[in-house]
């Protein structure tokens, strides 16, 4: 009786979905003709004056909202603006039943994950809230809606009823080893999910955490006094509905009857994107829901998630899979932002946390210390990608400089966060602007399977010589602690892009456009000086064995697999030898392109 009753509660609430569903599918008006972006020369030209909106930084926020474009999987439409992007895996989630065409390929090959793209679409929805005037000054707003619905509404589709939720479609193995076009995918391709008995707590109050902040931003409502929300894109009833899923998913988060337990354990997932916790999952979402509902209760609960989960001694690196350092940041913004419950919680509590792990990142002697270039660096969690936890500390520190406690204070986080933006966009040892066709200088070989034109996976870097297209407005994962950077499309730990990497730079640049009329740094570079400045007999990337790269690389054998051949062939034993190889080859075979795991 009680898996009956479950089944008639999905089918009622389908309908309710659905209903929901088609009645929320207008958006701001596009323009016409569309916004693409310029040649990169075009980032080398001087704006006359310091007025704003500077044409520079506008340009620069554009650039970053189309390289989502680039991204979209599924039936793209007339409104397509990126000319060598093609319909793609229009079946997805048949092979489970459900629809889950449509959404974000993650990153450079073809795997659509919620965990981080919920982290995505939060970080987004949070940043126009504040810098939504910055959106409209770069005559952006649409473009900024259109890429927040393509992926919501996927996240609505993988959320087909309260205790089911698609955290990812395709193999992490076998779609990371197809490298080609947008038009021979593999489609056989499994999905995964979590439910109320294979439960995952985190990636449920990620989404729930995608959902309320976006549905704040719908319902025009802000988190700074001074913030305006560009009026196309208020929309009640699809506030509403996203409020709805966020409602449902915290629910499911943390009363689901399997208990509570990462998504990777309940979706019986391998190692793509695996989450090291959720108590911070839940703290977030608590706190955004709180805002959402004006609920005390909520904000209650959020502090029970941090002190249950010791979030206090946390990372405060802030990426996909650690919100640690997010939390204390927005749970003042929503008291200073609300009298009401600002009586309900310890304001002075939550701005000590947020200004002692802030304070640390500007000290900069630990965890994150700066390299001799000027770069935020955290061992463990920049190895994997240089510039993204920079750039999310950037944008925490800009979100809380209002807040502090001092002017002085404010003035010290101000300073380092442009330090931050500086060097992405050009300050750097190898004066590259790590954003891809922005400037003459910027990336020319980022790790894409679609853009890259190629399909020798065994000759990624030279097949085709020339990057095919430009995957306009991506960020990369950056240069190596000692500022090197190769631009070497194999080497995906410095040249993959991805949807979380665009975020906080998206945040940045809206900043830019509401409030500084300077150009940015990149705009003064001399054309075709990146490759003057590595300094001379740098060691080629993935050389270190000791390199995360080296040991996750998977278009080379590891220098062990080197040795075990070596020693092998000095015996003479053929047969040995083909056994050794078939081995290497299998370990190849099987390597995940993108690894995630943080080392230990």
């Amino acid at each position: 009786m009680k898996a009956r009753v479950s089944r008639i509660q999905t089918a009622i609430y389908t309908v309710f979905i659905s209903f929901h569903f088609s009645s929320v599918l207008a958006q701001v008006q596009l323009p016409t003709p569309a916004w693409v972006p310029p040649t990169a020369d075009s980032g080398t030209l001087e704006s006359p004056n310091a007025d704003r909106p500077n044409p520079q930084w506008s340009t620069l926020l554009g650039e970053l909202l189309y390289f989502y474009d680039a991204q979209r999987s599924g039936k793209l439409g007339a409104a397509n603006r990126v000319p060598w992007r093609n319909d793609s895996l229009t079946g997805d989630g048949q092979q489970g039943g459900v629809d889950l065409s449509g959404g974000y390929y993650d990153a450079g090959d073809y795997i659509k994950a919620t965990f981080p793209l919920s982290w995505t679409l939060t970080s987004i929805c949070w940043g126009a809230l504040e810098y939504g005037a910055g959106y409209q000054a770069a005559n952006q707003t649409a473009y900024l809606d259109s890429a927040l619905r393509w992926g919501l509404d996927w996240l609505i589709k993988a959320h087909p009823s309260p205790n089911t939720l698609y955290v990812q479609v395709g193999d992490d193995h076998r779609d990371n080893n197809y490298w080609g076009g947008d038009q021979n995918i593999p489609t056989q391709r499994p999905v995964y999910q979590i439910n109320d008995t294979n439960p995952g707590t985190d990636a449920a109050a990620s989404t729930a955490a995608a959902f309320s902040s976006c549905s704040l931003l719908y319902a025009n409502r802000t988190l700074v006094a001074t913030a305006t929300i560009p009026p196309a894109i208020v929309n009640t009833t699809y506030s509403n509905t996203l409020l709805t899923h966020a409602r449902q998913l915290l629910n499911f988060a943390v009363n689901a009857t399997g208990g509570m337990q990462r998504y990777q354990d309940g979706a019986q997932l391998g190692d793509a994107y695996p989450s090291t916790g959720y108590y911070d999952d839940l703290a977030l979402a608590a706190t955004f829901l709180g805002m959402s509902d004006s609920s005390a209760t909520n904000l209650q609960l959020a502090k029970t998630y941090w002190d249950q989960g010791g979030l206090s001694q946390g990372d405060i690196a802030l990426d996909w899979d650690s919100k640690v350092a997010a939390v204390p940041v927005l749970m003042s913004q929503v008291l200073a932002s609300s009298q009401a419950l600002s009586s309900t919680q310890d304001a002075p509590f939550w701005k000590s946390k947020a200004e002692a792990m802030l304070d640390q990142v500007v000290a900069a002697n630990g965890p994150g210390v700066l390299t001799a270039g000027g770069l935020l660096y955290f061992e463990g969690t920049s190895n994997l990608a240089s510039l993204n936890p920079a750039l999310n500390s950037a944008m925490l520190l800009v979100k809380y400089a209002p807040l502090a406690t001092s002017t002085s204070k404010m003035n010290d986080y101000l300073a380092f966060a442009k330090l931050q933006v500086d060097y992405v966009l050009g300050n750097n040892p190898m004066q590259v602007p790590y954003v891809v066709g922005i400037n003459p200088n910027s990336p020319q070989n980022p790790h894409s399977a679609p853009a890259s034109g190629g399909t020798d996976i065994a000759n990624i870097n030279s097949s085709p010589p020339t990057e095919a297209h430009v995957i306009y407005g991506a960020v990369v994962g950056g240069p190596d602690k000692n500022d090197d950077f190769w631009d070497e499309r194999k080497d995906w730990v410095q040249t993959e892009v991805a949807l979380d990497y665009n975020a906080p730079m998206l945040y940045l640049a809206a900043w830019k456009v509401a409030t500084d009329g300077n150009d940015p740094y990149y705009v003064r570079l001399l054309s075709g000086a990146r490759d003057s400045h590595r300094p001379p007999g740098s060691s080629r990337p993935c050389s270190d064995p000791n390199d995360f790269c080296s040991t996750n690389n998977p278009y080379e054998f590891t220098q062990a697999e080197q040795i075990a051949v070596a020693v092998v062939m000095g015996l003479g034993g053929v047969i040995v030898l083909v056994l050794a190889m078939w081995y290497a080859f299998e370990c190849w075979r099987h390597k995940d392109t993108k690894p995630v795991t943080k080392p230990v």
